[in-house]
């Protein structure tokens, strides 16, 4: 079937939106295997003896001596916390590989390079794609025997191609993996895979994913407010434990003493009108709570978003959003975030507080 592109107006312009079949496609990812191909991702490696104690110093996770196929996610945030850049990182041969959205590519490069000074760093771009795979039969032997290993990799682990190139296991539900190749070898990698049974899809399949699996995207589930606590990147992406770095402060004041002002949730849309797009306000009782993310028609659950909203809100409150058509809005209960704990320093400060009584 012939590939029909992403819109112009979001994020994956350059990208294959689906190959036809959208709602099929998705379904397999579910059922069967899927490939993506997500080469508008910008990579950039990192090479020299300082580049992880370097790296370490100045992003959110703790990344000073990885071991040798590590992948982890992290973080650049200014100086109030909020977020900047959002990549995934992989630890690989003497390299460190940091892909992220396309937009970020050159900002990302650019502002490492200015903080590189004195060190043993090498920070440049790469020549490599990202193509997703998902789905169940991932670990079939025709499969494994087309990537070329015995066994897939353990979450957040990557193995090497002997032709250049990475394999990588990314956590959650199901199987994810991501080849990292030479943007030279995607229709080989592509017939391979297609000849082993994997199933062409298009970035669609791959974004009704990720909005059922709660994971934020730069710049369409964040905005220029967006601190880590937000968007479920506490632990995933940010380390608590550890030195100093831009925006530490506010990582930590927030963690200990109080709560982030918003939540990602996932929304479920009427479907009977027209779509509403990422960034239109989520209003209620005509007041703007929030901000909707990504928008996605998904193959079980129908139209479906992602949105930041007021960390208050109860799981029951009636929201519309959308621009010029109303669109009515219910939060998917189970996508709240727990309870908060009370953090040391919140229990620590009302223990004085009870003593003063």
């Amino acid at each position: 079937m012939s590939a029909v592109p992403a819109p112009d107006t979001g994020p994956d312009a350059a990208a294959v939106w689906h190959h036809g079949d959208p709602l099929g496609e998705q379904r397999a990812a579910i059922d069967e295997a899927v490939l993506v191909d997500r080469s508008q991702r910008a990579v950039i490696t990192l090479t020299g003896g300082d580049r992880n104690t370097w790296l370490h110093s100045i992003s959110t996770q703790h990344v000073s001596d990885p071991a040798d196929g590590t992948v982890t996610e992290n973080l650049s945030l200014d100086g109030q916390g909020r977020v900047e850049d959002h990549w995934i990182q992989t630890e690989l041969g003497g390299v460190t590989y940091l892909d992220t959205e396309s937009w970020r590519g050159e900002p990302l490069t650019a502002y490492l390079r200015r903080m590189v000074f004195w060190s043993d760093v090498v920070v440049e771009p790469a020549d490599l794609a990202v193509l997703s795979l998902l789905g169940p039969r991932l670990a079939d032997p025709a499969v494994l025997e087309a990537l070329g290993v015995a066994s897939l990799p353990a979450e957040m682990t990557a193995v090497a191609f002997p032709d250049g190139g990475f394999l990588r296991r990314m956590a959650g539900r199901g199987i994810e993996l991501d080849l990292v190749v030479p943007r030279t070898a995607i229709a080989s990698w592509r017939d391979l895979l297609v000849a082993a049974g994997v199933r062409p899809a298009g970035v669609w399949a791959y974004e009704a994913h990720r909005v059922t699996a709660l994971r934020a995207r730069l710049g369409v589930d964040t905005d220029e407010r967006t601190i880590p606590h937000e968007v479920g990147w506490i632990g995933t992406a940010v380390h608590l434990d550890k030195g100093c770095y831009r925006g530490q402060e506010t990582v930590a004041r927030v963690h200990n003493l109080g709560k982030p002002p918003r939540m990602l949730v996932l929304l479920h849309l009427d479907g009977s009108g027209d779509r509403p797009v990422t960034g239109d306000p989520i209003l209620a009782g005509g007041r703007a709570v929030g901000r909707l993310g990504t928008v996605v028609d998904h193959v079980d659950e129908g139209p479906i978003a992602l949105a930041l909203l007021k960390r208050s809100l109860p799981a029951d409150t009636e929201l519309t959003t959308g621009g010029e058509s109303t669109v009515a809005a219910v939060i998917d209960a189970d996508s709240m975030p727990p309870p908060d704990a009370t953090g040391a320093g919140r229990l620590a400060v009302e223990q004085l507080r009870g003593g003063a009584r």
